[in-house]
């Protein structure tokens, strides 16, 4: 039986397939627009590798280029290297370079309501940043405050709760600190400044040399993880804790706004979400490295732990809320709003802190110490 010849339309279509599947065999397929590739530079506060909050950039740079697929590339400048650690700021302000890597308290004297979004003293915990920042409204009034600057802003690490400083004498009573020479920028350093603490400005790559020609009688820096090898026990008899001064310190990447605007929506989500994941990584980073570090300088070392006693943190406290209020009411009116919004949240924070954190670790330090 004869079969029915195929219409001449349903040919075109075939053929018209087949044709393509031919051409695509033999790579003659019809050319397809490739999307634009975006190179970005970014400059750091941080010596190069540097352990932590060094190496943050490089992990943001390697997620950049693995989930763009090659679309959004970035040429990481370690401080030195293009621009000086405190010229960051500045830089990715005026568009000379795209992002910056660094901390948003650096740049306080451009914008007071910046420290709080790096830490202050008795703050928010690594934990709680990462909440206000996120479902608090912390992000969207630091992007107010960078909006002035043409800038868009990012947490993308933390170190976690640092230490409270290197000593060469005991303190044993707030006034120990009065007549003693040392480095703590931030508000930390206002706060002790208060009580006859004289405060230093001190590069970290300057603070060991410093201890040891007794320039300064005292240090913080950051943590085991950063002050094993910057050896500062080898200068310093006394490792305080707590951290008060930084419970919980952000590590920004700022991105010049014009640029970040121009990328296209898909690549804009991507950055937010390597932001993200690079918050989560830095903190993973901080919290096994600590452990290391502290080990090897107490048991390796023999490093002196000695822990501020209720009585000094207590007035240290004091100093803080003193220095807190002294610069809000100073300040125009956002600050003022950021200041609000943060001190709201950790006051809701305290009280399940206590429960859920504290609580927990006290019923673990009964079965493990």
């Amino acid at each position: 039986m004869d079969q029915k010849k195929p219409s001449r339309r349903k040919l075109l279509k075939t053929g018209g397939a087949g044709a393509l599947a031919s051409a695509s065999l033999f790579g003659k397929a019809p050319a397809v627009h490739a999307k634009p590739k975006y190179k970005w530079t970014m400059v750091t506060s941080w010596p190069k590798n540097f352990p932590g909050v060094g190496v943050g950039p490089f992990y943001i740079q390697k997620r950049l280029a693995e989930l763009s697929d090659g679309r959004l590339t970035v040429d990481v400048k370690s401080a030195g290297e293009m621009v000086g650690a405190l010229e960051v700021f500045d830089t990715v302000s005026s568009g000379k370079a795209d992002m910056g890597h660094s901390a948003a308290y650096y740049w306080a004297k451009k914008h007071p309501a910046l420290n709080f979004f790096t830490t202050v003293p008795f703050g928010l915990s690594a934990q709680e940043m990462s909440g206000w920042l996120s479902y608090g409204g912390g992000i969207e009034l630091w992007d107010e405050v960078y909006a002035q600057f043409g800038l868009k802003a990012f947490a993308a690490g933390n170190t976690g709760v640092q230490m409270g400083g290197w000593f060469n004498k005991k303190i044993n009573d707030i006034n120990d600190f009065k007549g003693l020479k040392m480095r703590m920028p931030g508000l930390g350093g206002e706060a002790v400044s208060l009580v006859g603490c004289e405060i230093k400005r001190i590069p970290g790559g300057k603070i060991y040399e410093s201890l040891k020609n007794k320039v300064i009688d005292a240090s913080e820096f950051v943590g085991p993880y950063n002050d094993l090898p910057a050896k500062f026990h080898e200068v310093a008899k006394y490792y305080y804790w707590p951290g008060w001064h930084e419970p919980g310190a952000v590590a920004e990447c700022m991105v010049n706004k014009k640029v970040f605007e121009h990328l296209p929506k898909d690549l804009q989500a991507i950055v937010t979400n390597v932001m993200e994941s690079a918050y989560v990584n830095m903190l993973a980073d901080y919290t096994v490295n600590n452990n290391v570090a502290l080990t090897t300088l107490v048991q390796q070392h023999k490093v002196e732990l000695h822990r501020f006693s209720d009585k000094v943190l207590a007035q240290l406290g004091k100093k803080s809320d003193e220095v807190l209020n002294n610069l809000v009411t100073k300040s125009d009116p956002l600050t003022k709003k950021v200041f609000k919004s943060f001190s709201e949240f950790r006051s809701k924070s305290v009280w399940w802190n206590k429960i859920g954190e504290e609580g927990f670790s006290a019923a673990r330090s009964l079965t493990f110490s």
